[in-house]
């Protein structure tokens, strides 16, 4: 017998769990002052994040997903994509949307059952919140081949989580990209549960990265709370499929310290002490120590932009519960260009008894 293939898969990380930079700073970041931006970003997602859940609490949004712990992997994501890219999100990557310029009320919008919170003002091109499992990879690759066969100089990048990554639509996707060397990019964002499924019951593979390399693509995995790795790899994985040098898979290692969703009791299935553990690798405090050492952040200026950030969403808050809530017969609107006969009766039927 003979070897007829090698496969290796590498982790990258350059900002330890203890905030020390342990490689020179990589493109784009030319100096510690270039992170502020990103990091300020991660502060807005928890912000929104702490709202959001308060809302849900109260009864004002239904089910909501938080992302925290996070944020590292969803900035890195967003600073390395052009504009012009197509995002086509899971249900937890809020914090990549509002750096594409979704508003946080168009997101309460989504969250609180109005189809208006898709209709997004900017970054049009942008897929809706896709709850369903892994089916925005089959979205992607279907953008990405439009990209492709039109010869546009643009990227699409989609999200699952690891759990997602079991799923026929998730390798399947993987599979049509490597066939056919699109411009895709696939982040898988490792949290180490699948709702109440750990990582371990998941999978036997060594990575979720090496999922690639069935479908004869590149798959790297990266610190998913380190924000200098995590926007350096997608950096390069974008710039790649821009150039027509194929698809990337990309595993951020990373950890959900909330409950799946507001309708999950976590402690059903771990312990708080793996929760604790967890949060000594939160990557907001990993970056807030080495911008701090680096002494281009302070405590004063974190103060005023957490106050900055508190009156931001809470002003996304009273601006999405002002808004007039939609008629019944919307929920009809949005099923098909022209309603079937049985749900144009159930229309009617809905309007009449609403006017009761």
């Amino acid at each position: 017998m003979q070897p007829i293939a090698h496969f290796e898969i590498y982790s990258h990380q350059f900002l330890n769990s203890a905030g020390d930079l342990t490689l020179p700073l990589p493109p784009p970041f030319h100096s510690p002052r270039d992170l502020l931006k990103p990091y300020q970003h991660m502060l807005r997602i928890r912000a929104f994040d702490s709202k959001a859940v308060a809302l849900q609490r109260t009864g004002q949004i239904g089910t909501f997903p938080s992302s925290e712990g996070e944020e590292a992997s969803m900035a890195g994501i967003a600073f390395a994509m052009q504009a012009e890219d197509v995002f086509l999100p899971s249900y937890r990557e809020h914090g990549v949307l509002f750096a594409r310029g979704v508003s946080m009320e168009e997101v309460l919008l989504y969250w609180g059952g109005d189809e208006r919170g898709s209709n997004y003002a900017n970054a049009r091109q942008d897929f809706p919140i896709a709850v369903p499992i892994a089916t925005q990879v089959l979205h992607a690759v279907g953008v990405a081949t439009a990209f492709k066969l039109k010869g546009e100089k643009k990227v699409a990048v989609t999200t699952c989580g690891d759990g997602g990554s079991s799923r026929a639509d998730f390798n399947e996707g993987l599979n049509f990209a490597g066939v056919w060397q699109i411009p895709l990019v696939v982040v898988v964002v490792n949290n180490q549960w699948a709702i109440s499924v750990p990582r371990s019951s998941q999978s036997k593979a060594a990575t979720f990265a090496q999922k690639a390399i069935a479908a004869g693509m590149e798959g790297i995995q990266v610190d998913g709370n380190d924000l200098i790795a995590m926007t350096h790899v997608c950096r390069q994985a974008v710039d790649k499929a821009r150039t027509g040098a194929g698809p990337t898979l990309i595993e951020a290692v990373t950890y959900r310290m909330a409950p799946h969703t507001t309708a999950d009791d976590a402690s059903r299935y771990r312990g708080q002490e793996e929760v604790n553990s967890a949060k000594a690798l939160d990557p907001i405090l990993r970056l807030k120590t080495f911008l701090m050492r680096e002494k281009v952040w302070s405590l004063d200026e974190e103060e005023a932009f957490k106050q900055k950030l508190q009156e931001e969403v809470n002003e996304a808050a009273k601006a999405y519960q002002a808004m007039s809530p939609q008629p019944i017969e919307s929920i009809f609107d949005y099923l098909y260009a022209k309603l079937p006969r049985a749900l144009e009766e159930q229309k009617a039927q809905a309007v009449e008894r609403s006017e009761l």
